[in-house]
């Protein structure tokens, strides 16, 4: 018994399953007819402007049948045009559970008075015939309308770029408009509309009707910014309309080198004519790798500044190299405080520090000096002796 019910529900639930599909085939089947369709079957325009209305003819379980086209109820002045394949056409022919897709331009004279005015669209058969009613009202004052258009909407460069966006903005109403500009950019990034040929900054832009204008936005990232992608919007207003477009900036490490003593100690002592090892630190602080940093050093004149290693293959962020600089001041320096430049560059990025330098007077000319003086102590000495028995 259990069985058999099983079996008895599994064939109800196949029957339900198959029968699924070709209920809907079946609820496909029983729409028939020709039907003239279009989204937006009432517009708003100004007096002496154009409009082109999308519309669609559809046929559904009809046989193929010739329907000529007409437009009725134009004003005196009026043109109702019916384009299709970018020309006027007065037929259509569409096929079994097909469609065609024509257009219906507007052109209103510039004296036509405010008000609405009904076409009707119209395409008869032998055998059918539809109709579509189109609303057009006519105003003299329309709602502002406007666009913005990015040339390239994501730019890429380091933190020291600035990134111009090349942007069109476009009065698409039927009046004049005075078009506000501004921007939202990240934290501490500045952003400025500017000519497109030229430095002066804008705030707003006056454009006539159907007049559109070239501008830029010029995004400046803060130097320490890392690298990253970051979201900037261009805005232009104009009465009650709003448009926006999103652009990218694209901004790549950049290294950011600096010299340093180890501890931070800038000096070191030397003596005239002997070769002085002074540690040295090459810090990375910025946001990408420094790549073969070169080293050079200068001192006062006859002074020889070396360095051990002469350049660094590659410094990761946020991490230094120790070098050895080879300080030999000339053999004639007298004691005192000497200034050192030693400097560091890196494909464009490149930083210097001075050393203060003291140098004391060298071991070899004291000992020169002692035996001078011990040379000459003798000679008195035995001087002395000599004439001191006389």
């Amino acid at each position: 018994m259990r069985c058999r019910v099983i079996a008895l529900f599994s064939v109800a639930f196949l029957a339900l399953v198959g029968a699924g599909p070709t209920a809907a085939q079946d609820k496909k089947d029983d729409v028939k007819g020709l039907f003239l369709l279009t989204d937006y079957p009432a517009v708003t325009l100004r007096p002496g402007t154009n409009s082109t209305i999308n519309l669609r003819l559809q046929n559904y379980n009809l046989p193929p049948e010739r329907l000529a086209l007409s437009v009725s109820g134009a004003p005196s002045g009026w043109t109702a045009t019916l384009i299709g394949g970018g020309q006027p056409i007065a037929a259509v022919l569409p096929a079994t559970n097909s469609s065609v897709s024509f257009e219906l331009r507007v052109d209103v004279p510039k004296e036509a008075p405010v008000g609405t005015t009904s076409l009707t669209v119209s395409a008869k058969g032998a055998t059918s015939e539809v109709t579509l009613p189109v609303e057009v009202r006519l105003a003299t004052d329309l709602p502002a309308k406007l666009s913005v258009s990015p040339q390239l909407p994501e730019l890429r460069g380091t933190s020291k770029s600035t990134f111009e966006f090349q942007l069109s903005i476009k009065n698409e109403s039927g009046k004049k408009v005075l078009v506000g500009l501004s921007s939202d950019v990240p934290q501490n990034f500045d952003g400025t509309y500017t000519e497109q040929y030229g430095s002066q900054e804008l705030n707003a832009l006056p454009l006539d009707p159907g007049q559109s204008k070239d501008v830029k936005l010029k995004v400046r990232p803060p130097n320490t910014v890392s690298a990253g992608k970051y979201k900037a919007t261009a805005r232009a207003t104009a009465d009650d309309a709003v448009v926006t477009t999103e652009l990218v900036v694209d901004i790549t490490g950049q290294p950011k080198i600096d010299i340093s003593g180890r501890e931070g100690i800038l000096s070191a002592k030397a003596s005239a004519g002997v070769e002085t090892t002074v540690p040295i630190l090459i810090i990375n602080t910025g946001t990408a790798a420094a790549e073969q940093v070169e080293l050079s050093g200068s001192g006062p004149s006859g002074w020889k500044v070396e360095f051990e290693p002469k350049a660094v293959d590659r410094i990761a962020p946020n991490e230094n190299k120790e070098v050895q600089a080879r300080i030999t001041p000339t053999v004639k320096a007298i004691a005192g405080d000497y200034v050192t430049t030693l400097r560091a560059s890196a494909r464009g990025e490149s930083a210097s520090s001075t050393f203060r330098v003291t140098v004391g007077t060298s071991t070899q000319w004291g000992i020169i000096g002692v035996a001078i003086i011990g040379a000459a102590l003798l000679v008195l000495v035995g001087a002395v002796a000599r004439f001191g028995r006389r």
